[in-house]
């Protein structure tokens, strides 16, 4: 077979055999070896037409359905789908995100291993926001984990991030010392990467553990994080979450009696969002400072 680098032979082959619940051995039975089945999943060698065909056959798919979804243009179909998640994500759409997953869940593309990692984390992120199942979704991202790290050692940027996630749940529900180990945690999985595909994890780790630390009193401390996580945003050219880790600054300042310094800081955060014309967030903002204000 020849132009075969326009197609993913060997995950689609394994993806359709897992989702089929098929094994090595069953698939392979009488139509080549089990190390040559091996061979074609990891792309080492390609099967012939005919034995595709008899794998094919034995999996109940279509030879057309699965040159379509063995194309590559098919990952540019997943990393659509991927990019919509994170998008209805960052406006806390759990809703929409739940719809998606649903319909994708099943769907052949979505069953290598990084595909399907990611919507099973985020499977477990609706449960917790829309279901208030915390037991549940905690299962299901660490379910997500064991796709690719049944050990839970040395996690990679990926699981790092899913372990985010499951402090960010720790914290929502007020197990704010859970969240801080976690935190901690997944800050060292990160010091500890070559890379950092996606600085915005790191950011994320550094706020929500400043918020944890703020809400067990360790002002100090969450200063520290807040500034670390503010001079991560600069280094990087990064507005991401910057206006939150001033107003975080600013909160524990204000406790620590740091008044006049703690609200230059809110004022910083307040002025960033006009800078990006996010009227929500501002009205959030301005009322958070009035209450802490009146608190404190």
């Amino acid at each position: 077979m020849n132009n075969l680098s326009a197609y993913l032979i060997g995950d689609t082959i394994k993806s359709f055999r897992e989702y089929k619940k098929l094994t090595i051995e069953e698939l392979s039975e009488g139509v080549c070896t089990e190390e040559e089945l091996i061979e074609f999943e990891k792309e080492v060698s390609y099967p012939d037409l005919e034995t595709l065909n008899l794998l094919l056959k034995k999996l109940n798919v279509d030879l057309s359905y699965f040159f379509n979804v063995a194309s590559r243009s098919s990952i540019n179909y997943a990393n659509a789908v991927i990019r919509l998640i994170n998008r209805y994500k960052r406006d806390w759409d759990y809703d929409r995100i739940q719809e998606i997953i649903e319909k994708e869940l099943e769907n052949p593309i979505f069953q290598t291993d990084q595909l399907k990692q990611f919507l099973i984390w985020h499977q477990g992120i609706c449960k917790f926001y829309l279901d208030k199942d915390l037991s549940k979704a905690l299962e299901l991202l660490y379910e997500s984990i064991d796709i690719t790290n049944k050990s839970r050692n040395d996690f990679n940027e990926r699981e790092t991030e899913i372990l985010t996630s499951i402090a960010i749940l720790h914290k929502e529900s007020g197990n704010f010392e859970e969240a801080i180990t976690l935190f901690k945690e997944s800050l060292n999985y990160l010091e500890n990467l070559p890379d950092i595909l996606d600085p915005r994890g790191k950011i994320r780790v550094y706020f929500g553990l400043s918020q944890a630390l703020t809400e067990v009193g360790k002002f100090e401390e969450s200063l520290e994080y807040c500034k670390k996580g503010i001079e991560y945003c600069i280094t990087h050219e990064l507005i991401y979450l910057l206006s939150s880790l001033y107003y975080q600054s600013g909160e524990n300042l204000i406790k620590l009696s740091r008044k006049e310094e703690g609200i230059q800081y809110i004022n910083s955060a307040i002025y960033i969002l006009k800078v990006q014309e996010n009227k929500k967030f501002i009205k959030i903002i301005e009322n958070e400072k009035d209450k802490l204000l009146q608190e404190w």
